[in-house]
This record gives C-alpha cells, sequence and structure tokens, in this order.
C-alpha cells in the first residue's frame, strides 16, 4: 500500500484500528467465559441452566435438526466424518465439538469454517446479557458455567446462519450435559470406557447409564460395539424408552451385542488394508448399500469403527428427508480432517499430535505406533491429574525411546511430581526428562531427537494444544524476522 497518499495513509490507519478493535473484543469475550471458571473444575451437571438460557434466546435449537454423538471415545471424530459426509452431500451443516486446541472459536463451525472471532464475541455478548437478566430476574440463582455459555453460543451462531442441520459432541456424560437440551433426533453412543469418574461414575455401567440418558422415546439411536457392561446399561435405556438399536459391529469379531429380534443392523465393517502413513481402508455393509475398500482421511485402525458410525448415521439422516448419495458418504470419509488426533507436522524431526487422555485412547495409539512407526519416538507426556495416569505411562512408555514429562499451565493439570510417581517401576529411567512448562519440554525434545526422530506430544488434547499454539508463534515470529 503507498501511505504517501492521504486516503491510502487514512484507510490505512482505519484498517489497523478496526483489527485491534476485532481482538480487543474478542479478547473481551474470552476474558468473561475464562471468569467463569474452567470448565471442568467448576461443572454443575444439569439442563436447567441451559434449557432457561436457551428460552431467554427465543430457543435457537427449534429452527433445525440434530444429531447428538456421546461416549468415552471417537465421539469428536465420528462428528467430524459426519460432518464432512454432510458438507459433501451440499447440507449446510453447523458443528459442535469440545475442547479446542488453540482458538475458542474451533469449537463451532459452519459449512466446515471456523466462527469468526468477531461473530463469536458478538454472540457471546448476547448470550452474556441474557444470562444476566436470568440472574437478575431469579430464574437462575447463578450465571450458567463456560460450557453452558459456549453451548449457547453455537446454537445461535447455527441459528443465524440457518443451518439445515447441527451435529453436537457431547461434552460430559449425557444425561446432564448441555448438549443434551437441544433435543436431539438422531443419536449414537460410541465405545464407553473409564474416563470422569469422579463425575461420572465408578463402574463401567454407571458412566454408561450417564451416556445412554441422550437415547428418548422417538429418537434413531446408533450404539458402537461396548464391553459387555456398558452393552447391557445402553440396551435396557433402549428398552426402557421404546427403541430399537442400530448396532455396528465388525463383520469378524463376536461383540456382546443383542439378538436381532431387539436390535435393527446399523452397519457392518471388515478392515481391508492399511496405507503407509496408517489411514485404515475398510469394506462397510448396510441394511440399503455397501461401501468397498474406502481410505479414510484420519489415520489409525480404531477411525474405521467410528467411520461405521458416521455411516449409520448419515443413514438415519437419509430417512428423515437428507439426500445424501453414496458417493457423499465416500468423499467424506476420504477427506475428513481432525485436528490433534495423529495429526503429523512434517520437519526434521517430524512432530505427531495425539491427544490419548485415557487408556483406552492410549491403547489406540500404541497399535499405531508399533504397527507404523518405525523411527525412534522422544515422547512429550502431559496429562489431568484426574486421570489413570499409571495404566496411561504403562501402555504408551516401553514405545518411546525418550520421555519427557511436561507440566501445564492448567488447574487441572499433573504435576510433574504426579507425572513421575506413575511411571512404570521396569522403566528405565536414564530415558526419563523433566520440564516445567510445555515450552521447554519442546526444547528438551529437540534437544534429545535426532533429524530423523518423531517427537510424540500426548496425553492430553490440551497439551497438543498448548504445544501446537507454541510452535506456530515461533514459527510466525521466524517469519517476521525474515521479512524485517
Amino acid at each position: 500500500m503507498n501511505l504517501s497518499s492521504p486516503v491510502h495513509f487514512f484507510g490505512f490507519c482505519f484498517l489497523r484500528n478496526l483489527r485491534n478493535l476485532r481482538i480487543m473484543i474478542f479478547s473481551e469475550a474470552q476474558s468473561y467465559l475464562l471468569s467463569l471458571g474452567h470448565e471442568t473444575l467448576t461443572i454443575k451437571l444439569g439442563l436447567t441452566n441451559t434449557e432457561r438460557l436457551l428460552d431467554a434466546l427465543n430457543n435457537p435449537h427449534k429452527s433445525f435438526p440434530s444429531v447428538q454423538i456421546a461416549g468415552t471415545n471417537g465421539k469428536g471424530s465420528t462428528a467430524v466424518m459426519l460432518e464432512s459426509i454432510c458438507r459433501a452431500a451440499g447440507i449446510r451443516v453447523g458443528l459442535f465439538t469440545s475442547p479446542h486446541l488453540v482458538s475458542i472459536t474451533e469449537r463451532i463451525r459452519i459449512e466446515g469454517k471456523e466462527i469468526s472471532e468477531l461473530d463469536f464475541a458478538r454472540l457471546t455478548a448476547q448470550v452474556k446479557q441474557a444470562a444476566d437478566e436470568l440472574v437478575k430476574r431469579g430464574r437462575l440463582a447463578t450465571l450458567p458455567t463456560f460450557f453452558e455459555h459456549v453451548t449457547a453460543i453455537a446454537l445461535l451462531a447455527f441459528c443465524e446462519a440457518k443451518v439445515e442441520l447441527a451435529i453436537l459432541e457431547t461434552g460430559l456424560g449425557g444425561r446432564l450435559d448441555s448438549t443434551t437440551a437441544a433435543e436431539a433426533q438422531i443419536v449414537a453412543i460410541t465405545p464407553v470406557a473409564m474416563d470422569h469418574e469422579d463425575y461420572l461414575g465408578h463402574t463401567l455401567a454407571e458412566i454408561a447409564s450417564e451416556k445412554a440418558a441422550i437415547i428418548r422415546r422417538g429418537v434413531t439411536v446408533v450404539v458402537a460395539p461396548q464391553q459387555e457392561d456398558a452393552s447391557d446399561v445402553v440396551l435396557q435405556r433402549c428398552r426402557e424408552v421404546g427403541v430399537t438399536p442400530r448396532i455396528v459391529r465388525q463383520m469378524d469379531e463376536f461383540h456382546p451385542l443383542p439378538t436381532e429380534s431387539s436390535s435393527a443392523p446399523g452397519c457392518r465393517f471388515s478392515l481391508t488394508s492399511s496405507s503407509r502413513d496408517g489411514s485404515g481402508c475398510a469394506s462397510f455393509e448396510t441394511p440399503e448399500q455397501r461401501f468397498l475398500n474406502v481410505c479414510l482421511g484420519l489415520q489409525g485402525w480404531h477411525q474405521v469403527m467410528n467411520a461405521a458410525i458416521a455411516i449409520a448415521l448419515a443413514e438415519a439422516l437419509c430417512e428423515r428427508g437428507f439426500a445424501i448419495s453414496h458417493q457423499a458418504i465416500v468423499s467424506g470419509l476420504e477427506n475428513a480432517r481432525h485436528p490433534g488426533r495423529l495429526e503429523l507436522w512434517e520437519g526434521a524431526p517430524s512432530i505427531l499430535f495425539d491427544g490419548a487422555h485415557n487408556p483406552a485412547a492410549a491403547r489406540a495409539l500404541r497399535e499405531y505406533l508399533d504397527e507404523f512407526v518405525h523411527q525412534p519416538v522422544t515422547m512429550i507426556f502431559g496429562a489431568m491429574r484426574d486421570k489413570a495416569l499409571v495404566e496411561m505411562e504403562a501402555i504408551l512408555f516401553p514405545a518411546a525411546r525418550a520421555v519427557v514429562l511436561a507440566e501445564m499451565d492448567n488447574p487441572r493439570a499433573a504435576t510433574i511430581g504426579d507425572l513421575r510417581a506413575a511411571v512404570p517401576r521396569d522403566f528405565d529411567r536414564t530415558r526419563l526428562h523433566e520440564a516445567k512448562s510445555v515450552t521447554d519440554a519442546l526444547r528438551v525434545a529437540r534437544q534429545i531427537s535426532n533429524a530423523d526422530s518423531l517427537i510424540l506430544v500426548t496425553g492430553s488434547l490440551y497439551l497438543v494444544g498448548a504445544a501446537q499454539q507454541q510452535l506456530s508463534e515461533r514459527s510466525h515470529a521466524a517469519i517476521d524476522a525474515k521479512s524485517h
């Protein structure tokens, strides 16, 4: 831009001030939401706050149909695959997921694009005003929580954007999760495992009960293969509300599922091959159609089951009037992307990010490492203190040449002492390193890794997000330095 012209100069100043104003407004919105407390530590399970907040906002969720996906592992990947299928079919779709990696705007996507910072800030102001008024009038005792606010912001954004469909990833549990207030007409239960025991229960059956509660009379439900205790609970819930579940199963394995008289075929899958980078190829079969040798966009064998759930959900949408072709399903599965889940950043060394945050996810990651990773692995590991640290470290650490224990700037994060105490007794302590920050962990990992090594960042999506933010800022700073 030629700033010698007064018009150009003032135009430049206006644009710069507009950008600064946008950043300030978005920053204020973030500060307000964070002032409500950490989204997990201050969680108040229950639907009353969300229902009253949505009512005060003229019930935006009633302007579009929804799909809700609950479970312990795979619900985010299933959601992004279904979104990718719907976009390939030309459906105007909104996607709500959690948590985010770097920016809170990642949680709300419309037609595949993150909500803008300006729109996020504007909608946050609307939701804040409605929440303040509810407290002032005595309809709520306290302000809704962080997650309740963000759920309302997402539903309001979808209403304003006139989406034809919303896909909602459940935050925690299901029975009392904010997303359940949207009253989705189609729901799915991905594999249930032990996680968030302090909130959901200390047995698999108790956790499954919380998640299965999203199954209501009149909904269409897709159920993934489950451990027996979880399966019994989910299927009992289906019987109680008079719903016939659509079962996802592997063609060549037995799963503790009901007889055909009490269930309907959802989608069967069989593994066929894999690419060198770990993308699984599989065949799928439903009562309506077959999909042969589809190579998934998401890496890891565990994604094949998530793809089968997404296919069953897509067929349920077809039955409710959505036009989704065979080709749209194939294209959607092949082109789906999910940051932070077996996400590889090429380099010397390359960096692999995977937010494996519980033992089941750690086992899926370990299987991937054993089959597809052949170079030395330097693992940066950090996690939340309420996770099964001993079990996760026992699963993952043997796959690494060296491990860097990383402490995060998060009130829920495990300390170095917590992480050290969980290290397997037979793990060679000379291969263990410690870092009091994510920045230090990345520095140490680079120092002890060769160019042909692989740095793996895992244990928590919060760790993955913090690491990616650090690396991105470092990259931008280097580019700025070169430009000057």
